[in-house]
């Protein structure tokens, strides 16, 4: 696990994603991707006078990004991590899973409060089902990943959760604890196996289970924000076929809230 790929856009989230996949390349001493996406605007009709606002639109957007990008190359001078530049127009998703081919891990938000040109949660969603890449989701206020710190683990015994484990173990090896937490009976792979196998990586996780609960998003939410764990990594949509699944549900209620950065894979 070497290669960050970073999704640059100047939004909300954008200053959280940085400092983030600038904290992971350091920790996996990587290579961090900058992937600078202007999203092309979408304009519904058949006069002309459209395809002029769309390009005027359009126009205002590459330079509101090529200024973004001088900026934000002046921090990464000033940074200790190797680095390279790709600028893109289009639709965020499909591009960033296009880019995605040779990255190990990607860095995204969770939901953002305030943008009108897209939907982070919708991005996440559609990336990590389409890339089969783990997706660092950092909420807009956070300011870095604490690779260092304690690590827990959502598990479920799905093979998206344990594929995911799987993928990020090397990230995983740099935290000062990690935890695997249960709610109920584990359908699928036994969290016993899962902690013996980060065992042969030189990790030993502390297991916790919890009772069952009919609301597992709740119950992980509060669990994140009363133990506040450097990060949460999660199988996302355990049931691809049927995304309004238990798992999934968890998900999409963990984008939308979790007080901590998830670490998400399928």
């Amino acid at each position: 696990m070497k290669n960050v790929l970073l999704f640059v856009h100047d939004d909300a989230g954008e200053e959280a994603r940085f400092q983030a996949a600038l904290d992971l390349t350091r920790a996996l001493s990587g290579h961090l991707t900058c992937f600078d996406i202007a999203q092309q605007p979408m304009m519904v009709g058949v006069d002309p006078m459209l395809g002029m606002a769309e390009a005027t639109i359009l126009d205002d957007l590459r330079q509101r990004e090529a200024t973004n990008r001088a900026s934000l190359e002046a921090r990464l001078h000033a940074e200790d991590v190797p680095w390279n530049w790709v600028d893109a127009t289009g639709d965020i998703a499909p591009l960033l899973k296009a880019e995605s081919d040779l990255a190990d891990i990607i860095v995204l938000n969770t939901a953002l409060a305030d943008t009108n040109e897209f939907n982070m949660r919708t991005v996440v969603s559609e990336v990590v089902m389409g890339s089969g890449k783990p997706i660092v989701a950092v909420p807009e206020a956070a300011r870095g990943l604490a690779t260092h710190g304690n690590a827990l683990i959502a598990w479920n015994g799905s093979s998206e959760v344990a594929d995911t484990m799987r993928a990020v173990t090397p990230l995983l090896t740099k935290a000062q604890t990690v935890s695997i937490v249960t709610f109920g009976q584990v359908d699928g792979v036994p969290a016993e196996e899962a902690a013996t196998y980060l065992s042969r990586h030189g990790i030993e996780p502390r297991i916790d289970r919890r009772d069952a609960e009919a609301n597992v998003a709740a119950g992980l939410l509060k669990l994140c924000s009363d133990r506040r764990p450097s990060y949460c990594v999660m199988g996302a949509y355990s049931h691809a076929r049927i995304r309004e699944s238990l798992f999934g549900g968890v998900t999409r209620r963990m984008l939308a809230g979790s007080p901590v950065p998830l670490i998400l894979g399928h």
